[in-house]
């Protein structure tokens, strides 16, 4: 039996695989986020590691046999998450969370060192690491100044797993730290931060051998001692491996708390001006492109709960045939963007609203407002090199019909759904377990799902969704301007 762990924003998820990449069962435990401020976003890890317990603890009363069997285990992880340990390895504050947005000016700052965009790749983005090590310098320095190591959220918990402080490729290349085309970590990035190679843990490939399981958290976990764990992946490459996703220009659609278009790349491909991110894949050799929105379903959950309605009531109240885009239009800014404004300080909006703007009007507006925020992440990505011929669709909104339609049609490209089956970060966790305890080669390992339809898109309303994304595109820059 092989392990994933896939600590979210929003929970632990454990899942358990056989040798032959059977889902035998999973269980998840819910986390929570605060917001202190305004564009503050943290968690407590000691949470995570409770979450996971409750999870384990949930999959072994179901399933006893098969986790005491567990040979490996791999990690999937939201990326770019500051932990702050002492030399002791105690947690010095919470941690600052990906789509924390208080490190704007910190960012600002480091972007404007040409060296972090020649050696990353990528643009320093607010939710990076860098940026919050900055943040915390000259905010809490009384804290920077006890910092021993910084982790990665997933990292921490394989801290307490192994007692290793050690990353892997696809999550360090999110720090701004990483130089991402030879894959270590840059000295001169680091200093740039008043930090050292001593503060960063020991890197390995997602798919190697990062450490063995404690024996007292073993005992604890009812596992067996001296288990294998895997290196593992951010999120994102972690779904790529669920999905399949390491062949060239493969690609996925993520609808989760955030949207993510991903392209698998055979070799190294930045362009930061296009605010694609450049990261290197789970697997040795491999790198992957990505354009990121930071509200997907998050905007919808947003919308749902002002509503007073579930997700899925609003989403399924527009039935299965997609409807021409309406006069109101929705920018999913509620916490920033990235790809392709690099902005932190934009927010959301309804524009066009009317006496005629009902709660379907709405719903319909915010599906297409993560519609175009997607479009306009493909832009970016061809403008990068990146050419896929269509996309797969994981994450929660990949369940809406409707959703999955209408950004066929706005993207004009197939969507693929796999068939039923969990293959997603966690499933791709597994996976990773399996390859580290095995020894095994990772394209045998990590094939895509068979396709259970494909959904193509709509010809009657292509031009109607282009000539509306054209006026989505003309909000942004007054939304900007105030």
């Amino acid at each position: 039996m092989y392990l994933g762990l896939d600590l979210g924003t929003s929970g632990v998820k454990a899942l358990l695989i056989d040798a032959m990449q059977t889902v035998i069962g999973s269980a998840t435990a819910p986390l929570t986020v605060s917001r202190p401020h305004d564009g503050w976003s943290e968690q407590e890890p000691a949470d995570w590691i409770s979450a996971t317990k409750a999870a384990l603890a949930e999959l072994r009363e179901v399933h006893p046999l098969a986790l005491g069997a567990v040979k490996g285990i791999g990690f999937s992880g939201q990326m770019h998450g500051a932990t702050l340990l002492d030399a002791s390895d105690e947690v010095l504050r919470p941690c600052i969370l990906w789509n924390d947005t208080r490190s704007a000016d910190q960012a600002a700052a480091l972007d404007a060192d040409p060296q972090f965009r020649a050696l990353t790749g990528n643009i320093v983005f607010p939710g990076f690491t860098a940026p919050k090590l900055a943040w915390v310098r000259d905010n809490e320095p009384e804290i920077f100044k006890r910092v021993a190591k910084v982790l990665l959220p997933k990292d921490y918990l394989r801290l307490w797993l192994t007692g290793e402080h050690v990353s892997e490729m696809s999550d360090a290349a999110g720090t701004s730290w990483l130089d991402t085309g030879r894959r270590q970590w840059s000295d001169a990035l680091l200093g740039a931060t008043d930090l050292s190679v001593d503060h960063m843990p020991r890197l390995v490939e997602g798919s190697d051998v990062s450490g063995q399981l404690r024996d007292v958290v073993a005992d604890e976990l009812g596992l067996d001692r001296g288990v294998v764990v895997a290196g593992g992946a951010g999120d994102n490459a972690a779904s790529a491996i669920g999905m399949g996703t390491v062949s060239p220009d493969a690609a996925f659609v993520s609808l989760g708390t955030s949207g993510v278009l991903f392209v698998s790349n055979a070799s190294y491909s930045p362009n930061p001006d296009s605010a694609v991110h450049a990261f290197c894949h789970a697997l040795p050799g491999l790198w992957h492109q990505m354009g990121v929105i930071l509200s997907a379903t998050d905007a919808l959950n947003w919308y749902a709960g002002i509503a007073g309605r579930s997700a899925a009531d609003l989403t399924g109240a527009l039935g299965d045939r997609l409807q021409a885009p309406g006069d109101v239009t929705f920018l999913p800014y509620l916490s920033g963007e990235r790809t392709p404004h690099n902005d932190a300080k934009v927010r959301g909006l309804f524009a066009g609203l009317s006496h005629g703007a009902d709660q379907a009007a709405l719903t319909r507006a915010v599906l297409e407002g993560v519609g175009f925020a997607l479009r306009d992440n493909l832009d970016a990505l061809r403008s990068a090199g990146a050419a896929p011929a269509a996309v797969s669709a994981v994450g929660g909104g990949a369940r809406s019909d409707y959703w999955l339609k209408l950004i066929a049609t706005v993207l004009d490209l197939p969507v693929e759904v796999p068939a039923d089956g969990d293959f997603g970060a966690a499933f791709g966790a597994a996976r990773l377990g399996l390859i580290a305890a095995e020894g095994l080669e990772p394209t045998a390992v990590c094939r895509p799902p068979a396709v259970a339809r494909r959904i193509a898109p709509e010809a009657s309303l292509r031009d109607a969704f282009a000539a509306v994304h054209l006026r989505y595109r003309a909000l942004y820059p007054a939304v900007a301007a105030i």
